[in-house]
Parts: structure tokens; sequence; C-alpha cells
């Protein structure tokens, strides 16, 4: 016979040979294993638990949710421009975490003439402004250190874009360019082309004479965006060149503007 100790509780005596007796009592995480893998194998979704929390994470849980929502806040509301903000997202992926948000309650589908929608809710409206602090949190306390891993120049671009005065655009037609420096593919050169309030963004040369053009690396206008610096600064350390019109050089800061964070100071850590 022999004894073997259970915490909390009086000591047991099992018979010998008992090898799987004492691995219960010698590793008191088993039982939590075997639970925990049942319910990961299991058809069950979500935390099990009643906590409001739970429940919100069971609808935001999943990778590219919040920037989902996040991109339906800043205005997207069809499947490509959602994308656009989102260049690595799989067409397929998208599709799930917008079926599952629409379930939630978060958007609603709407479909007119073949052409598809996602309108956020009042509940989703509610949640943008939940994303939105979680944005400000996220560049205080966890600030991009804008190393290469996080650089993406279609999803500047295409922040830049939707942010844009145009009232500081007095032609017909106002076409900025984009030249990335360190980039030698497909990826360095992008266009915008303002007409009146509507902004697009072009991988391609449109064929409009450019009214400005924007020379520099990826990370540097990043960072100006984003409130690491700016695009003054750039351009007296000569790591960003206006070439063109001197009306929008002089006045770039007030039509290109900055994040929506980059008034944000990152946070001061304790030693």
């Amino acid at each position: 016979m022999s004894d073997v100790g259970n915490p909390g509780k009086s000591r047991i005596r099992f018979s010998q040979p008992a090898p799987v007796q004492k691995l219960y009592w010698m590793k008191p995480s088993f039982l939590h294993i075997v639970i925990t893998k049942y319910f990961e194998d299991s058809d069950m979704k979500g935390y099990g638990q009643f906590c409001p929390i739970a429940k919100a994470s069971e609808v935001l849980g999943e990778r590219w949710t919040n920037l989902v929502v996040r991109e339906l806040g800043a205005g997207s509301q069809t499947f490509n421009d959602i994308r656009r903000g989102l260049p690595l997202i799989s067409p397929s992926t998208l599709s799930t975490r917008l079926k599952s948000l629409e379930k939630s309650g978060v958007i609603e589908r709407e479909e007119t003439n073949g052409n598809v929608r996602y309108i956020l809710t009042k509940a989703g409206d509610e949640l943008t402004n939940i994303i939105w602090q979680l944005g400000t949190w996220g560049h205080r306390w966890v600030r991009s250190d804008l190393s290469k891993a996080d650089l993406d120049p279609s999803m500047l671009v295409w922040d830049i874009h939707r942010g844009l005065n145009t009232k500081y655009f007095k032609g017909e037609r106002t076409t900025i360019k984009f030249e990335f420096t360190d980039y030698t593919s497909k990826l360095r050169f992008w266009w915008l082309v303002v007409k009146s309030d509507d902004v697009d963004v072009c991988i391609k040369d449109p064929g409009y004479d450019v009214d400005l053009t924007i020379t520099t690396d990826l990370q540097t206008l990043t960072a100006a965006w984003m409130g690491d610096t700016t695009l003054m600064k750039a351009v007296r350390e000569k790591k960003l060149v206006l070439t063109g019109s001197s009306y929008l050089k002089k006045n770039i800061s007030g039509w290109m503007g900055t994040n929506y964070y980059a008034d944000i100071k990152p946070a001061k850590r304790n030693a």
C-alpha cells in the first residue's frame, strides 16, 4: 500500500501498482488539460461563460475582426473597399468575418441591383467607438516601432486618401504621385486623383499630368502620418522631397493631415 497526497484533501490510500492514479494527484493540471481538449475538439464555440467580456470576445476575438470593424467605421462599405484597407486578408476570411458580424447584429448586408454594401447597425456604431479607444490605447502603450514587418505602402496610401482634405484642391482634377524609394516592385509608385470631393487611389499611372510628386521612403512617410515626426521636419532633413506645385508644397500639412491617432504621445513606461 502507498499514500498519495491530494492537495486540499485528506491522504488517500491506493493499492500498488497505481501509476495512473498517481498521475492525477502528482499533476493537478491533468484534468484541466482533458477538459480543455474536450471543448477545443467539440463544435462548441465561445468561452462557455456568461461574463459580458467573454460574450463580447466571442464576437471580436477572431483574427482580423477588429480591423474589419475599423474599416467599416472609417467609411468603407463594400467588400473591395474593406479589402483595400486590409491588403493581407484573404477574400474567404473577410467573407467569413462579415458573415459573423452580420449574425452578431453588428452590421447589416444591403443589396441593391447586385451591389452589396455592409452597413453598421446601432450596435456596430457603439462598437466602433470602442475600437477607436482600443487604437488610442495601442498607440500609447504598444506603439509600432515602424519596423519593416509593420509597414505596407498600400495600407498607408489608402489611409491617407480617406483623410485627405479636398477643400485645398482648386482645379478640376489634381494628381498626386508617391514614390517610395525603398521599393523596386510595382508597389513603388502610387497616385491619388482628386476630383471635387472624390479621391481615387491608383497603383497604375492614370495618365494625368502630375501636380505634385512626393519622393521618400516608406518608413519616413509612415512616421509623419502616425505623428512620430512631421512632414516639414522630413523635408528639412531631406528624407522627403516635394516636386511640383508650390501651392501644394506649402500647404501639404493642411491637405494631407495626419492619422487619427497622430496626436497620441507614447506612454513613459516605468524602468
